[in-house]
């Protein structure tokens, strides 16, 4: 089975390096030389520090908006805003864990892929209205203030 990442040939194998270097090999005007890691400061290290923040945070700010706006449909704005902005700690680290998970391998993607589906097929095998009382008690536990889901 091939490794990901970097393999014994230092030869990238992994999707976001093979997407990486075509973006590189088509936004480079000269090819022959190293580009400096574009930002405000000449360390290229901090400029990857602030690149990595600004794109988490547009990633969160952008999720949180989906899942206010996709709560909101059923359940009114404010008690969106609420279940949303009011996740534990341990919530979101396990959300952070299985998205790790799932990205870092096809096995990976594969077994969250096939435990959602099994989620979805178990709550499909209750009956509607016990599910969705199940899952109303959750999300009204996860937006009071004083939750620790």
């Amino acid at each position: 089975m091939a490794k990901l990442g970097l393999t014994d040939e230092d030869k990238p194998n992994h999707l976001t390096d093979v997407v990486g270097d075509g973006l590189e090999r088509v936004t480079d005007r000269s090819p022959s030389h190293d580009d400096p890691v574009p930002g405000p400061s000449t360390n290229p290290a901090t400029n990857l520090i602030i690149h990595d923040i600004l794109l988490r945070s547009a990633g969160r700010l952008s999720r949180m908006a989906v899942e206010k706006a996709v709560l909101g449909r059923q359940y009114g704005k404010q008690f969106a805003k609420d279940a949303v902005e009011s996740r534990s700690l341990v919530h979101t680290l396990a959300a952070y864990g299985v998205t790790k998970v799932a990205t870092k391998s096809v096995p990976g993607a594969l077994v969250v892929t096939t435990g959602l589906a099994l989620k979805v097929l178990f709550d499909r095998s209750q009956s509607k209205r016990q599910a969705r009382r199940k899952g109303d008690r959750m999300l009204h536990k996860q937006a009071s203030s004083d939750s620790k889901i």
